[in-house]
């Protein structure tokens, strides 16, 4: 059984895609972040960082596996499922290289852009600047490249392709405008309307309720 802790957040939203993608039944539980309930002790016995998501596979290879990072949980997901990631070769290293431009880039930029405008005691010009333009650079980068590929590491939907749609579900948030990129508008729409991401999207949004 995969069981599966989140909230209605960018990082969160990946793993229900993932496993709605993959086919694999699940059960959603609400850990309300608004709340602090990231911070209680039976949360944190799972994970000590007190973040969401987290997925526990009562039914792992070597027992019960509690898995953190929604990034490394994506790759479980791919890897139990066979599904969203090539098996190997040049295809399986472009959605890593995309999903660690995510990880390393993509992700932490769109949090502090946000957070700085949305959530900052005292705004701060210059953290704003600094990461909303990197933000803004980023997604150009990817509208760039789903201008000669139908998902950003290739011609097949992958888990590299759910994480970037986690943060832009929530582009609102970071200030980033979609419409005015083509490429990522058609890419972003495309994803949304998959039976798969509408089943997610209704589940996780419901979280927050």
């Amino acid at each position: 059984m995969l069981t599966v802790f989140a909230y209605s957040t960018p990082n969160s939203i990946k793993v229900p895609l993932a496993l709605e993608e993959a086919g694999l039944a699940y059960d959603l539980r609400r850990i309300n972040v608004r709340a602090g309930e990231q911070k209680a002790a039976e949360f944190q016995s799972l994970n000590a960082n007190g973040k969401v998501p987290v997925l526990v596979d009562s039914e792992g290879l070597e027992g019960e596996l509690v898995l953190t990072e929604s990034a490394a949980i994506l790759v479980y997901i791919a890897e139990k499922s066979g599904k969203l990631l090539p098996a190997s070769g040049a295809a399986r290293a472009r959605v890593f290289e995309q999903l660690f431009f995510h990880a390393s880039a993509l992700s932490p930029n769109f949090g502090n852009a946000g957070y700085f405008q949305k959530a900052a005691p005292e705004p701060i010009p210059h953290a704003i600047d600094r990461f909303l333009g990197e933000a803004n650079r980023l997604v150009d980068l990817l509208d760039t490249t789903l201008s000669s590929r139908a998902f950003v590491a290739g011609d097949s939907l992958s888990i590299a392709d759910i994480a970037h749609w986690g943060w832009l579900w929530r582009a609102a948030f970071v200030g980033i405008d979609i419409g005015s990129r083509p490429n990522l508008s058609r890419w972003y729409a495309e994803l949304a309307a998959r039976p798969a991401f509408v089943a997610a999207e209704a589940k996780v949004t419901a979280l927050a309720a």
